[in-house]
């Protein structure tokens, strides 16, 4: 089979050929059908994640169809559609597994960096990391939605804000583009923030109700004009423009991170006393709720925009993922 590896931190992807393994107790093989580029991939090209061990496959949006299980695997069989997103395994021992929450296992296995992930085409992956991809989706529209998507969805759901709420989507990208429709189909009244006057059409085609465009206006205190928003979600990775956001959450408001800035959010104490503001992240989510996420899509039409590669121009791919040019996630396609 063909498959993408990093041989060592900071190395470029090489396209290999590897023999076709069988899968052990508690794994599945799964021929892949596609694989999102997500920007968390340049963590094991680069060697950012600590236990790295190499060589290395990237890629935590895998999706494709089940063509030999493990001995013990009874709950899934050959032929099933499924998924595989950040989160790969869990032990099931730990405190935070005892109590449910799978996604922060003290020793949790994500996609992809603890094993190898989906710039293959087979790969081998634990059961509990399966997630049924309904038959409305395609194979590369399923693929961002097990990260991008898990993690939007997932993070709106448990946002606590209701319908009618007024919820802000900071960010039209892999992240917020996703964000924007999750949150119209929920029933919020949807602000999207982002720069420039380019964006609004395709802000408001995706179901924003408004559009704020930061050059031009104070996304804060246009927020504050119309109450002030219960939930803004952030979705661009820059900790400064994040911040400026912050006067406009209204009473009990959330600032909701979603974006991996590598920098600090300049927020003052006072901000948060202030109408009782509170910031918060989330990760992504468990496998159950990557399938949740699936079957929202399913149900609502929500599709991620993507740009298909082969696997063997994975390089490609990622490049136009890293440099912000691509519109708005690259996939590889088998």
């Amino acid at each position: 089979m063909k498959v993408v590896a990093v041989q060592a931190p900071g190395a470029d992807f090489g396209v290999v050929e590897r023999a076709i393994t069988n899968p052990g107790p508690g794994t599945v093989r799964i021929k892949v059908a596609a694989c999102g580029v997500c920007h968390s991939d340049s963590f094991v090209k680069e060697g950012q994640w600590p236990g790295l061990e190499y060589p290395r496959v990237p890629g935590h949006e895998v999706a494709g169809v089940i063509d030999a299980v493990g001995l013990d695997v009874t709950a899934w069989s050959v032929g099933d559609r499924v998924g595989v997103g950040w989160h790969g395994n869990h032990c099931g021992e730990c405190e935070a597994c005892r109590r449910g929450d799978f996604i922060n296992c003290l020793r949790l296995q994500i996609t992809g960096f603890n094993f190898d992930g989906g710039y293959e085409q087979y790969m081998i992956a634990p059961v509990r990391g399966l997630a049924r991809i309904p038959e409305a989706l395609t194979f590369a529209e399923a693929g961002p939605l097990l990260c991008a998507g898990v993690t939007t969805y997932n993070s709106l759901r448990h946002s606590g804000a209701m319908p009618g709420d007024i919820v802000a989507i900071h960010g039209i990208g892999g992240l917020g583009h996703l964000g924007v429709q999750f949150a119209r189909h929920s029933g919020f009244h949807v602000v999207a923030v982002s720069r420039g006057k380019d964006k609004e059409e395709l802000a408001l085609k995706l179901g924003a109700h408004r559009y704020l465009d930061t050059d031009s206006v104070n996304a804060a205190e246009e927020l504050t004009k119309m109450g002030g928003a219960k939930v803004i979600l952030a979705t661009a990775p820059s900790g400064r423009a994040i911040a400026s956001l912050v006067d406009g959450l209204g009473i009990d408001g959330t600032l909701l991170s979603i974006a991996a800035a590598m920098e600090p959010m300049p927020i003052l104490s006072v901000q948060l006393i202030h109408n009782r503001r509170s910031v918060r992240g989330w990760p992504a989510g468990t496998s159950k709720d990557s399938e949740d996420t699936l079957n929202f899509c399913a149900l609502t039409g929500i599709r991620p925009m993507i740009e298909q590669f082969a696997l063997e121009d994975a390089a490609k791919g990622y490049e136009r993922m890293i440099t912000n040019k691509v519109r708005f996630r690259a996939v590889l396609v088998s």
